[in-house]
């Protein structure tokens, strides 16, 4: 076996050369056949790497197993390459097959494009990641794949430099892993690629950033999108010099092997062995099917442009060198096309097959039934006008055979016949079985569930000190630190001086700026961080600076973090605990409650609110004891008021989802959270100089809800209720209601209508007044309450305001 040598002395054997250039091939036959498959109505939709084949061969020749990716949805070449995937596997995906044995990436819940592997066995335990070449879960929001690969990136560095973690063999070796990132040219004009690449060159991480740039984004041309249309140009400031601080920035053809293979040598070299971020602007490159099924590229390119794109099309010049250079024949050549062509054709057949062969499989046994219930309902000819027409679907999908199902159910409501409830039956267990295939996986319920953590009392010592709220936070963190070396936290001014609040004050000094990390002004970028080193089995906590803040990392939290486990079907899973602190501060922008806003973008999260700092330690334990990741929302105004300082900070803890009754009542149930706690409470002691007796409840968490319905037994009793909280009307006052009355189904218990009490629609004004003519107040909770009293017995309890 010959070998080729390449610029700079790298040395390929011709094997090497042609099976990447088979693959190549092969990944290109794939986009063509799925673009038709789409076209022909197999399936709905399709994006496809054609164009991108070379760069993403050359790249894998250096990604190494304990290596990660979080990439771009044209990476299906890199894939293959990797054997991350296979061809079989990315037409199932395109089929959105949900058995996930042939589509392992999501169980046909991702489209085609987005790709990822296993980083978990089924029971929810961690693989031997360094053994492993892994890819992070794909999303498909441009660039919103960078924070998450900051964070790869960042645990490397962890990994190297921390050595109390030099013991999880499973995670690292010692950091020398690379954390690959690919994207699209146009999706660099996204802050997110900005926000990370400042990042990551900042914190001096091994992340190496693949620009894989055909000079458009969609329609738009380079120009418009990109000051002098070309990234790695504008990016130059960020060229390190010497052995000082910086990237590395590499420019390199799409269509030229041999310099692409140079190229990534030199650029995983320095990445790996000196923890230098690197960026590979690919330029040159083509996108022949255009930007997906939607469109075609001739709309909007030009007759020199689509020109050009054929002569430059990276596959044909990787042939044309192998030619060239004599490394092969072209008769070689036209074989090794061949094979690659009729290999990518198979795959194609046998996804279609197993995907058509599973609904056919659910098609017939209902049909076995049909055939009997024609024979004895009255509505034989439109039974058998349903069955045909699904029967005679050119491409069959379960959704026909369901709805045709339900549909003769509704027509044979009233027919008391054996065949019509064995089709009850069918449509039960088919009910179940896609609840299975499309709905699970939005929480872990392996063993190591949050939900599953042992339930452990407070307990105090007898001479047990009153102390500050914050205080209680620092001697928990200090405790949990020493307690597990995989803990570490980052955020703005949470290092030096401890946060702003002074949970952490101290923890910097004592366990090093590796666990407790100051960052610059980056609220996305930090939950990334985040959300990669936990992504590799570390235990991170995000700060947040304050809940207002948090509107600038939502849509990773939503779009990435909440759906990890969904979206992986249950195969990855990121544990880390995002910390913020809000409710009654000052002002427009510091006195925010949007919880409606992140209880509706963060399933797939735990949300929790405590009312005091005990009660947050008593949740963050639950949650650094567990696989989960949870949003924790400390009490503003509960930092300088006096708490027991508890006797087992470390192991104690709060149950999320298990509502507390605060004070017992007879006449209203008073629902809250939070910081409105203490004013439902104040409130209802003056009601009750009034003859009315609250009931107070504290949710404690609002994902989960009251889990034990505690407020259901509540009503019973009282049979009036009062939702509380600070949110804009419709906000979390209308979630718990819905959640009480409905899922609870308390309606049942109630004399009166239900009301809801919030902060008026607009942002709170600033200072005492502000305050408290914006957000709800003791005395409106008493008015809230006493109206509805005087609805009932009017006589004992006259108009206030009249």
């Amino acid at each position: 076996m010959s070998e080729v040598k390449f610029l700079n002395d790298s040395l390929f054997t011709t094997q090497q050369i042609l099976e990447d250039y088979q693959l190549c091939v092969e990944s290109r036959e794939v986009s063509v056949l799925g673009r038709k498959e789409v076209m022909m109505g197999k399936a709905k939709f399709g994006i496809f790497g054609a164009g991108k084949e070379v760069p993403q061969v050359a790249l894998a020749r250096f990604f190494k197993p304990g290596d990660f990716r979080s990439g771009y949805y044209r990476d299906q070449t890199l894939m293959f390459a990797c054997g991350q995937l296979t061809p079989q596997q990315f037409f199932a995906q395109l089929y959105a097959h949900p058995d996930f044995e042939h589509e392992p990436v999501s169980g046909g819940r991702l489209m085609t494009g987005n790709f990822g592997t296993h980083f978990l066995n089924e029971d929810g335990t961690w693989k031997n990641l360094v053994e492993l070449k892994n890819s992070t879960t794909d999303v498909s929001p441009t660039a919103s794949q960078m924070p998450r690969l900051l964070g790869l990136a960042y645990a490397s560095k962890l990994f190297r430099e921390n050595k109390e973690l030099h013991q999880y063999k499973q995670f690292s070796i010692n950091g020398n892993e690379i954390a690959f990132g690919t994207i699209g040219n146009a999706s660099t004009s996204e802050g997110l690629f900005f926000e990370s690449i400042n990042a990551a060159g900042v914190l001096k991480v091994p992340m190496l950033v693949s620009v894989w740039d055909d000079d458009y984004g969609i329609s738009v041309p380079s120009e418009l999108q990109t000051t002098k249309g070309n990234i790695s140009e504008i990016l130059k400031g960020f060229q390190r010099e010497g052995d000082g601080p910086g990237y590395e920035i590499f420019r390199v053809n799409g269509w030229d092997y041999p310099e692409l293979v140079n190229t990534y040598r030199k650029a995983t070299k320095v990445c790996r062995e000196e923890h230098v971020p690197v960026i590979v602007h690919v330029t040159q490159l083509t996108q022949p099917d255009g930007h997906s099924t939607s469109g075609s590229h001739e709309r909007y390119k030009s007759k020199e442009r689509l020109a050009w794109e054929l002569e430059y099309d990276c596959v044909k010049k990787m042939r044309e060198w192998i030619i060239e250079t004599g490394i092969a024949t072209e008769e070689i050549i036209k074989e090794l096309d061949n094979q690659a062509i009729e290999s990518a054709k198979e795959h194609r057949n046998n996804a279609w097959k197993a995907y058509t062969d599973s609904i056919k499989f659910d098609f017939n046994a209902a049909d076995a039934i049909l055939t009997r219930l024609i024979q004895e309902s009255t509505h034989k000819a439109e039974i058998k006008q349903l069955r045909d027409a699904v029967a005679g679907e050119m491409y069959m999908v379960r959704a026909h055979v369901v709805k045709m199902v339900k549909r003769v159910l509704h027509l044979t409501i009233g027919e008391n016949i054996l065949p019509r409830k064995d089709l009850v039956k069918w449509h039960e267990n088919m009910r179940q079985e896609n609840h299975i295939r499309y709905s699970t996986h939005l929480y872990n319920d392996q063993a190591d569930s949050v939900l599953h953590v042992e339930d452990v009392p407070v307990q105090y010592n007898d001479d047990a000190p009153l102390v500050d709220g914050y205080e209680i936070l620092q001697h928990f963190f200090k405790a949990a630190f020493e307690k597990d070396p995989r803990i570490f936290t980052l955020g703005e001014d949470v290092g030096k001086i401890g946060d702003v609040n002074q949970g952490m004050a101290g923890m910097q000094e004592k366990f090093g700026d590796l666990r407790v990390t100051d960052t610059g002004i980056r609220e996305c970028t930090i939950v990334g961080q985040a959300i990669g080193a936990a992504l590799r089995g570390l235990k991170p906590i995000a700060e947040i600076q304050y809940l207002d803040y948090i509107l600038y990392a939502i849509q990773i939290m939503s779009d990435d973090l909440s759906t990890i486990h969904f979206r992986s079907y249950g195969r990855q899973k990121a544990p880390l605990i995002v910390r913020t602190r809000g409710h009654r501060l000052q002002g427009v922008w510091h006195s925010g409650s949007p919880l409606g806003i992140i209880i509706n973008c963060l399933r797939g999260m735990y949300v929790c609110v405590p009312r005091n700092m005990t009660q947050a330690a008593g949740m963050y334990n639950a949650l650094l004891k567990s696989g989960d990741p949870g949003l924790v929302i400390e009490c503003l105004n509960g930092y300088r008021k006096k708490e027991k300082l508890p006797s087992n900070l470390t192991d104690f803890t709060v149950e999320l989802g298990k509502a507390e009754i605060l004070r017992e009542g007879n006449d209203v149930t008073i629902v809250t959270y939070g910081a409105m706690c203490q004013v439902c409470l104040d409130g209802a002691e003056e009601l009750q100089k009034h003859g009315i007796s609250c009931e107070v409840i504290d949710v404690q968490t609002l994902i989960p809800f009251d889990k034990h319905k505690v407020i259901a037994e509540s009503l019973k009793k009282t049979n009036r209720v009062l939702f509380a909280d600070e949110d804009v009307p419709g906000g979390a006052t209308a979630y718990m209601l819905q959640c009480v009355l409905e899922d609870e189904e308390a309606y049942f218990y109630l004399d009166s209508k239900p009301k809801t009490i919030h902060s008026w629609a607009h942002r709170p004004a600033y200072a005492m007044d502000g305050d408290y003519f914006s957000k709800p107040n003791p005395e409106d909770v008493f008015d809230y309450v006493y109206e509805m009293m005087q609805e009932v017995d009017p006589s004992r309890f006259p108009s206030v305001y009249e």
